[in-house]
């Protein structure tokens, strides 16, 4: 069965995403030291990994007690890269934290360089 988080995603549909956060929810990001927190700012975060991330395909899923994992691979700046969603849920269902690891290193470098001066000015306010 597809999760809800996963069918939002792969619908493009950035409101149906939001909507499955929780208020306050954490967003770890692979490049940030800091992570973004509460629901709109990781929504504007999520906007922009849309427009960096090119041919983004989720290509298995992973569920566990009270977290899932979702495995993508993508490109960004020329590179493809492989990565993992780890969403872990509160007590009402919505993702209240929410890991993202890339990989390789030049993946990661690239996405970096593309979502830095995109997202900078979230994690200020």
């Amino acid at each position: 069965m597809t999760h809800p988080f996963r069918a939002a995603v792969e619908a493009g549909d950035l409101e149906a995403m939001s909507v499955l956060l929780a208020p306050d929810v954490v967003f770890m990001s692979p490049v940030a030291f800091q992570p973004f927190r509460g629901r709109e700012a990781v929504t504007e975060v999520l906007r922009n990994v849309f427009e960096v991330f090119g041919d983004f395909t989720y290509v298995d899923e992973l569920d566990g007690r009270g977290s899932h994992a979702l495995v993508f691979t993508a490109t960004v700046g020329g590179r493809e890269v492989q990565g993992l969603d780890h969403l872990r849920f509160d007590e009402a269902g919505l993702v209240s934290e929410f890991t993202v690891m890339v990989r390789p290193l030049s993946g990661l470098i690239a996405l970096a360089e593309a979502m830095s001066p995109r997202v900078a000015h979230i994690a200020k306010e």
